[in-house]
């Protein structure tokens, strides 16, 4: 069975998508909104790391095992201004949508050796991983023109 090499990578990337949160939280602390609302998506995805984690007892988790280019990483680090706030919000978005379609996976994988609690973890977190990919489109459609057309959306 291969379900613990996904465990593994839900647990990892959701681990990795609440500290990019905080990050980009930290390094853009004049969006007092950004700050705010980073640190509490972060919040929701250490309580989805929580919820993994009887899974992962249970399962077992295989990162190590991981295909060469399966895995999440998280920001190098922030950037400034207009442009960068924009940027790192499109990079939590590919993270968030990272962590979506693994939910999803192991959403099949709970259907298949009908683990009802597993499907219950995927439902729940994959709905609050959706709510911050709406956040994440929302935030990005109100920065982008600020950043790309207004005087001093500096890079």
């Amino acid at each position: 069975m291969h379900l613990p090499i996904y465990v593994g990578l839900q647990h990892t990337a959701s681990a990795t998508l609440a500290d990019s949160y905080r990050q980009v939280a930290e390094g853009h602390a004049a969006e007092p909104d950004v700050v705010v609302d980073c640190h509490r998506l972060a919040g929701w995805c250490d309580a989805h790391v929580e919820r993994l984690a009887p899974v992962a007892e249970r399962y077992g988790e295989r990162p190590d095992d991981e295909p060469e280019r399966l895995h999440a990483q998280g920001l190098p680090g922030v950037r400034s201004g207009g442009v960068g706030l924009l940027r790192d919000l499109q990079d939590l978005y590919v993270l968030a949508s990272f962590v979506d379609v693994t939910w999803t996976v192991l959403g099949q994988a709970a259907q298949g050796v009908r683990d009802r609690e597993l499907l219950g973890v995927v439902r729940s977190c994959e709905e609050d991983t959706r709510r911050q990919l709406v956040w994440l489109l929302t935030r990005l459609k109100q920065a982008a023109p600020q950043a790309l057309i207004a005087a001093g959306g500096s890079t």
